[in-house]
């Protein structure tokens, strides 16, 4: 149920906004792409430099979805339960980027930590592509609008981060 006036972007860049929805699984998406391409790697310096985008990655993407996203959705569909336990997930996934962020991939239980990491993530992203989502959709939220602060507050996040 998109308007005319909500679909209308900046004239310098019109495909650049998006809905909330397709925004989160895009940075999903990247996400787990990143984590496989871990797997796969075998020099340290390659691990690092996964390791320190996927860190970036999901503090900016758990930042927007608690700041924007879930309040958001909370509201519209009075949950109790999904958004607290996606942030409780959150709060587990900031404790493990707090272990490995900074640090040299130095063997094997660091490699455990990031399988650790994806696993949980993988989890989280499950449920909110599947539970979370979906209910969203069927809100009458404003998901071009959220797509708008969302893609403003990320790139203030990310300029930050560098």
């Amino acid at each position: 149920m998109t308007t005319a006036m909500q679909k209308k972007t900046t004239p310098d860049n019109p495909s650049k906004v998006q809905d909330a929805i397709a925004l989160l699984r895009a940075d999903h998406k990247l996400v787990s792409t990143l984590f496989a391409e871990y797997e796969k790697a075998r020099s340290t310096s390659k691990k690092k430099m996964l390791v320190s985008q996927i860190c970036t990655e999901l503090s900016v993407h758990a930042q927007v979805e608690e700041e924007i996203f879930y309040p958001a959705v909370k509201k519209a569909l009075k949950d109790k339960e999904l958004i607290p336990e996606a942030i409780v997930e959150h709060a587990t996934l900031k404790e493990l980027i707090g272990q490995i962020e900074g640090i040299e991939p130095d063997g094997e239980m660091f490699d455990a930590k990031i399988k650790v990491l994806s696993e949980y993530v993988k989890h989280h992203v499950k449920e909110e592509q599947n539970e979370i989502f979906p209910q969203a959709k069927s809100t009458e939220l404003d998901m071009v609008a959220l797509g708008t602060r969302i893609t403003a507050r990320k790139e203030e996040l990310q300029k930050e981060s560098r």
